[in-house]
């Protein structure tokens, strides 16, 4: 798999990121109960995952590999707000100096090794890209990405694993769902086992 370089990576996630931060700005009180294209989740829940996964990649950009780090964050009496300030935080921290220079610790993928730097970062993109689908879909909106986000997205899905790995408890994408064409996001998320009509 080969990647931009990282600062152009940085900006990338960053620009998926605030997509998503945007979409869920449009998300009322009412709208948090709502269920999303994550089987299970209420938009609430899929919300206080992303924020958390935030703060997880955050401490991870810092060196700091403690799993209670990535521990289910509470967002509080407005998980809206609470979002936005988590996706500011990350922004911030992958824009720290040196980011690029240091190893992420990702325990939730491994405790045996860290990751790269780009290439931690890329799995944080791809999640973002794909929740931000999840937050529109769940709320009936719409969202699109520039080719150069979507060029990665699906470069890292490619190597995804699939097969059983799939089928695993807590694993963040699902089996492959037929695709009959569409849109290169639709693609994505179909490969990634989300259907592109959810929820019919």
């Amino acid at each position: 798999m080969k990647l931009p370089a990282g600062e152009v990576l940085i900006d990338l996630d960053a620009r998926a990121v605030r997509a998503s931060a945007e979409l869920a700005s449009e998300a009322g009180p009412a709208d948090l109960a709502m269920a999303t294209p994550c089987a299970g989740w209420t938009l609430a829940d899929l919300l206080a995952h992303m924020a958390t996964q935030h703060y997880g990649f955050a401490a991870a950009s810092r060196g700091d590999g403690d799993l209670g780090q990535w521990k289910l964050r509470s967002l509080g009496d407005d998980p809206v707000a609470a979002y936005q300030d988590a996706a500011g935080h990350v922004i911030d921290a992958f824009a720290a100096d040196g980011v690029l220079d240091r190893p992420f610790p990702l325990p939730e993928f491994t405790t045996e090794h860290p990751f790269p730097a780009e290439q931690a970062i890329s799995f944080h993109l791809i999640d973002y890209v794909v929740h931000s689908w999840d937050v529109a879909r769940t709320l009936g909106l719409t969202v699109d990405f520039d080719d150069d986000i979507l060029d990665v997205a699906h470069d890292v899905a490619a190597v995804v694993p699939t097969g059983p790995a799939r089928l695993a408890p807590g694993t963040p994408f699902g089996p492959e769902v037929a695709w009959k064409g569409g849109s290169r996001l639709d693609q994505l998320v179909a490969y990634l086992g989300r259907s592109p009509a959810w929820p019919s």
